[in-house]
């Protein structure tokens, strides 16, 4: 109010018009991505159905086991993009996805009377998709290598996995208390699971995707200690 008894007012005003264009295109990239993600796994179930229905129908137990490996391996992604369909990012929180994983495969691999503990040691912590799903593939092969081979006419069992991370490498050992290499080692592999397409989908996923190195050697106290040293590929691309 000025000397003459006159109001004056600054009034400002911006045009958010463009701003919450962006922010609608946001949420809608979002939505879109956690609905493909809920649709792959979806697709990927019905293959895994499919498998099963397959495995069920086939004389040949050979056929039979290779099919139940098929299935394990195609219910492994799904899982995966199950917990990516629940976040709006491309990443998920590795130690959830993982426990129901291992969980899955301890159960898909084990006879009827047998019982498999499985202890976790650390975090993996949040992960990009582009690790998560390599990454389980590996660690489910290997429960189910120490399952089917370690603990073959065993009741019962212990699995232990150790996690480490150190700036952009990730570490990792599995260890169990089962029969150990004896001779099945070959060439620093051991005890692949079926044909050795489970050791071969260890090697080629920590060795190509993610630069790192698998060592087998032979547990303290009997058993087998796998180590993985890895450097995830989202550490490798900065």
């Amino acid at each position: 109010m000025d000397a003459n008894g006159r109001v004056g007012a600054v009034v400002l005003c911006r045009d958010v018009t463009e701003l919450r264009r962006r922010e609608k295109e946001l949420q809608t990239k979002d939505a879109t991505i956690s609905e493909i993600h809920h649709r792959v796994k979806n697709n990927l179930q019905a293959v895994s159905a499919l498998l099963r229905l397959q495995a069920r129908k086939t004389k040949s137990e050979e056929v039979k086991k290779e099919l139940k490996e098929a299935q394990r391996r195609v219910q492994t992604i799904a899982m995966v993009h199950e917990g990516l369909s629940q976040t709006a990012d491309e990443i998920v929180d590795y130690d959830k996805v993982i426990s129901s994983l291992l969980k899955m495969a301890v159960d898909l691999a084990t006879m009827r009377d047998q019982h498999i503990d499985i202890d976790f040691i650390g975090r993996f912590g949040m992960m990009p998709a582009q690790d998560a799903t390599p990454l389980s593939l590996v660690l489910t092969e290997l429960i189910t290598n120490s399952v089917e081979h370690g603990f073959e006419g065993r009741k019962e069992g212990h699995i232990t996995i150790s996690v480490g991370r150190g700036g952009n490498n990730l570490n990792v050992v599995v260890e169990d208390d089962g029969t150990g290499l004896a001779n099945e080692e070959h060439d620093g592999m051991a005890r692949s699971s079926g044909s050795g397409l489970g050791t071969q989908i260890i090697s080629t996923f920590v060795n190509n995707d993610f630069g790192g190195t698998v060592r087998w050697e032979p547990r303290r106290g009997g058993g087998t200690r796998v180590v993985l040293d890895m450097k995830p590929r989202a550490a490798q691309e900065r």
